[in-house]
């Protein structure tokens, strides 16, 4: 009789007894293959990306991170609420980790969902160093999902940070493949007239800008998990399964539009949020944004997961198939866009004129060689990480003024970007 109320009473106290989880990690020098090249990166446990944490809401976490490189690191935990002192962003909230130190990050798990951790120092996060979170909630789901994937993408370039930087400060257009031609110009002027056309480019030129700057970084080899196009990463599923796909943009400029030949995707969550659900046939993810979707293949075959750049100039590629060595079709990249008076940052009621006799060139604060050195961190005074608990999906407004996070726009729905933070940070 003891021994049952014993046990009645310890299933009672079970809820509040949370036991801390604790993991490790090691910052490393690691070869990244991309099928295309091999170069030196930085990653976690040995490898980039890093290994996929998982966490469950309501524990208590110690992280211990082991700083195996020759210079300053950190961690990040994008998105996640916590302490400010366990932010890892060096000068703000901690000095950074030394080489050779073992820092250890300790903090409650406040909330679910798909999140990401990465470097905050100099340029290591575009060299490789990130990772993924997966937060399993305390109680149900409010959506079913049989088999779940994370699906990391990123653009990885032959050059490192320090060098890409280098090479854009010295010209904006560096990595720019996309120029206008004079067959361009001739042919809108047949189409627009050639005053129009001169006065249009004119009106470019006074703003040191072309329409073809869509992206700033081309020429990269777009990845996911790890794997370049030819690499093929790929994810099992049975038919009719609902499959949830944890898409996280890891890249360090890239936009990508994501779709699935195919097959439809639902959106249930933004950012980590739930949201009302939503069918789209693609959508476009932002740099550090994240997006849950759930499929449901029903047909013994294979499906792409094709994410093509927003400039149309790389593209990644993975596989969704019953068994391994499986492929389907790999869709054609799409004609490249061209950016239009009414794409500049939302300007398109301002008078351009205003902004014509701006300098861009004098915005240019330091020189090449004090950028390459310099910890990004510094350079940023918002925490992130204070914004992770808002609703995004309450917020995000569609164009027609309704409370969907999507808009149409070209063959499919894309949502608006919810990202707390625009940047790589």
């Amino acid at each position: 009789m003891k021994r049952s109320l014993l046990a009645g009473l310890l299933t009672l106290l079970m809820p509040a007894l949370v036991l801390a989880g604790e993991y490790d990690l090691t910052v490393d020098r690691v070869k990244i293959d991309t099928g295309d090249f091999v170069k030196e990166g930085i990653g976690y446990n040995g490898a980039s990306p890093g290994p996929v944490m998982r966490f469950k809401e309501g524990e208590n976490v110690r992280i211990n991170v082991t700083n195996n490189l020759d210079e300053m690191t950190s961690i990040h935990w994008h998105g996640l609420i916590l302490p400010f002192d366990q932010d890892g962003v060096p000068g703000i909230s901690f000095p950074g980790i030394k080489p050779g130190e073992t820092f250890t990050y300790e903090f409650p798990i406040q909330q679910a969902g798909t999140y990401w951790f990465h470097s905050h120092s100099g340029f290591q996060e575009p060299d490789g160093a990130y990772g993924a979170i997966v937060i399993e909630p305390k109680g149900r789901e409010p959506f079913r999902y049989d088999e779940e994937y994370v699906v990391q993408l990123t653009d990885k370039h032959p050059h490192s940070g320090d060098r890409i930087m280098r090479n854009l400060k010295m010209m904006p257009d560096y990595y720019n493949r996309e120029q206008q031609t004079v067959g361009e110009f001739f042919s809108d002027a047949s189409k627009n007239g050639l005053m129009n056309t001169i006065q249009d480019r004119m009106a470019w030129g006074d703003m040191r800008m072309m329409k073809a700057d869509v992206e700033d970084l081309q020429g990269f080899t777009g990845l996911i998990n790890g794997k370049g196009p030819e690499q093929n990463w790929t994810g099992i599923f049975e038919p009719g399964e609902r499959i949830r796909l944890r898409f996280i943009n890891s890249s360090a400029m890239t936009y990508f539009d994501v779709r699935i030949p195919g097959l439809e995707m639902t959106v249930v969550q933004a950012d980590g949020n739930n949201v009302q659900p939503v069918n789209v046939d693609e959508f476009r993810i932002g740099v550090a944004e994240t997006y849950d979707v759930i499929v449901r293949p029903k047909d013994e075959q294979a499906y792409t997961i094709f994410a093509e750049s927003m400039g149309r100039s790389g593209y990644a590629r993975a596989t969704l198939a019953p068994e391994e060595g499986m492929e389907a079709a790999v869709p054609q990249m799409r004609e490249p866009a061209r950016l239009t008076m009414a794409d500049m940052s939302g300007m398109s009621g301002m008078d351009h004129g205003d902004m014509a006799g701006m300098d861009h060139g004098n915005m240019d604060m330091s020189g090449s060689e004090g950028v390459s050195d310099m910890d990004q961190s510094n350079m940023e005074g918002m925490d992130d990480s204070g914004m992770a608990g808002m609703d995004h999906g309450s917020m995000a407004m569609g164009q027609d003024g309704s409370g969907d996070p999507f808009y149409a726009k070209g063959s499919g729905l894309m949502p608006m970007a919810a990202s707390s933070c625009p940047t790589p940070t």
